[in-house]
C-alpha cells in the first residue's frame, strides 16, 4: 500500500544518511520528492536518478538551508517544478562536538545556524503554500540528545532541543489551518558516518540500547511516513522518539 501517493515532499540534507533513507522510502510510498544537498553533487544526482526510476518525480537542489534567502528561493523553485509542497522534512544538520571549555564561538554559532535556524528558514518559506491549501505536514529532525542532553555536545543539544520547542509552537500556531508540525528524535542510527567509528565503541553503544541494536535510516524514514501520511491527521505538536528504547 502506497501511503504517500500523490503527495510532494521537500527534504533538506538528503544526499546521504538519514535524509537519503527518508527520500528512498518516501519514493517507494509514491511521494514526489524534492530534496537538497549542500556539497555532495555526485551522490545527490545519483539519488535523483534512483528515485525517478521508481516512477515518481524527483529533483535535487543545491541549497543552504541556513540561508534565509536561499530557503525562500528554493521553495519558490520547488513549487514551480512540482506544483506544491505537502510535506516538509527539515533534516539538514551538522555536528561540531567539543567540551564547553574548548568549543569556539564560531562552532557554536554554526551548529545553531545550520541545525536550528534552517528549520525556521524552511518552515517560514513553505508556510504560505501550506496556508493557501489549508493543509500540510512539517516534520523536524531533533535527536535524543535534544531531549536528554549529552556531554561534549552543548551546541548540538541546544539546537536539537530548540527544534522541539519551535515545533510545538508551530503546531499551536498553524493547527487551526490544518497544518501539523511534529518532531522526530532519533537515537543511535547507523549510517556511513558511524561506519567510520571503532567497532568496539559502536558495539558498546548497541549493548546499552534495550533493543540491543542501532537503528537504520529506514527506521526513521518509516516514522516520517506515518507523520507525513493521512495515518496521523490527528497528531501534532509531538516528539516521536525513534531510539530502540534509549530514553525509556
Amino acid at each position: 500500500m502506497k501511503l504517500l501517493e500523490g503527495k510532494t515532499a521537500l527534504i533538506t540534507g538528503a544526499s546521504r544518511g538519514i535524509g537519503k533513507g527518508i527520500a528512498q522510502v518516501y519514493a517507494q510510498h509514491g511521494a514526489n520528492v524534492a530534496f537538497t544537498y549542500s556539497s555532495s553533487e555526485g551522490p545527490a544526482l545519483e539519488l535523483e536518478k534512483e528515485l525517478t526510476a521508481l516512477g515518481i518525480q524527483a529533483k535535487a537542489y543545491k541549497s543552504n538551508a541556513a540561508s534565509f534567502q536561499e530557503s525562500q528561493d528554493l521553495v519558490e523553485k520547488v513549487v514551480k517544478d512540482f506544483g506544491t509542497v505537502d510535506i516538509l522534512i527539515n533534516n539538514a544538520g551538522i555536528t561540531k562536538d567539543n567540551l564547553l571549555m574548548r568549543i569556539s564561538e564560531e562552532d557554536f554559532d554554526q551548529v545553531i545556524e545550520v541545525n536550528l535556524k534552517s528549520v525556521f528558514n524552511m518552515t517560514k518559506a513553505v508556510q504560505r503554500t501550506m496556508l493557501k491549501k489549508r493543509s500540510g505536514s512539517i516534520i523536524n529532525m531533533s535527536s535524543v540528545v535534544g531531549v536528554k542532553g549529552n556531554a561534549g555536545q552543548t551546541n548540538y543539544a541546544a539546537s536539537k532541543a530548540g527544534i522541539i520547542g519551535f515545533s510545538k509552537s508551530v503546531a499551536l500556531e498553524l493547527g487551526s489551518r490544518n497544518i501539523r508540525c511534529n518532531s522526530i528524535a532519533p537515537g543511535f542510527i547507523e549510517t556511513e558516518m558511524t561506519g567510520k567509528l571503532n567497532e568496539e565503541v559502536v558495539q558498546g553503544w548497541r549493548d546499552a540500547i534495550p533493543l540491543k541494536r542501532g537503528g537504520s535510516p529506514v527506521d526513521v524514514a518509516n516514522a516520517c511516513v506515518f507523520l507525513g501520511s493521512d495515518l496521523s491527521t490527528y497528531v501534532t505538536g509531538q516528539t516521536l522518539n525513534v531510539d530502540g528504547g534509549m530514553l525509556t
